[in-house]
């Protein structure tokens, strides 16, 4: 089969202004909740998103990283190193763009809004939930940095390795979350002929405006 010939047609359901609830981020933990079902395949993360950011110059890049908190206040999170390039970019422009694609419900949901850093805290709290050797590689990365081999990066593991043997390792204080304020999220439900649902919160003074876009 060639590229121009791959194609599914969507039949698992539809998507209405009256299906969905009034606050954008209720609806969210609504899709997430039934997207993370007990019977995935281990290598399916429901939490995979694709955030895209801008340099200064405006140029895209996009990359897909985890969604690693969701707070009251409807803010997600997520955690990286804040020498890397996606930290430089939303450090030169915080408007970023969040993609979920979730293929096993036919749906996609699309979120804008403005990234800031999470408090010292709440990204080391993170930081000490994770596993030991992700831990350790938070040290031994400097993530988006040019380096020479991957002997070079192993042999920087091994070092931090034995730096916190017997002992807590430390976050990094280049390493931290960053959480995202929604302005426009975006739900998508794939429906036959490509003629797709498209429901959409856009942020107005009196709270969230509710419209259909065309597909």
């Amino acid at each position: 089969m060639t590229i121009q010939h791959m194609r599914k047609t969507y039949t698992m359901g539809g998507l209405s202004e009256q299906d969905v609830d009034s606050d954008p981020m209720v609806q969210f933990q609504t899709w997430f909740h039934e997207a993370n079902q007990p019977d995935l395949p281990d290598w399916f993360e429901v939490n995979a998103m694709t955030l895209s950011t801008t340099d200064a110059a405006g140029r895209v890049s996009s990359r897909v990283v985890l969604l690693k908190g969701l707070d009251v206040s409807g803010k997600l999170m997520f955690f990286t190193n804040y020498q890397s390039d996606k930290a430089k970019q939303i450090e030169a422009n915080p408007h970023v763009s969040l993609c979920f694609f979730w293929p096993h419900l036919e749906r996609q949901v699309r979120l804008n809004g403005q990234a800031k850093k999470t408090s010292r805290q709440q990204s080391q709290e993170y930081f000490h939930n994770r596993p030991r050797e992700s831990q350790i590689g938070a040290h031994a990365s400097g993530q988006s940095a040019v380096i020479a081999s991957r002997e070079i990066l192993d042999n920087g593991f091994h070092e931090i390795e034995s730096q916190f043997a017997g002992t807590d390792v430390a976050c990094p204080e280049h390493w931290g979350g960053y959480e995202i304020e929604p302005e426009r999220i975006e739900f998508w439900q794939g429906r036959t002929g490509r003629l797709h649902d498209r429901i959409c919160y856009r942020q107005i003074a009196e709270g969230w405006e509710i419209v259909r876009l065309a597909p």
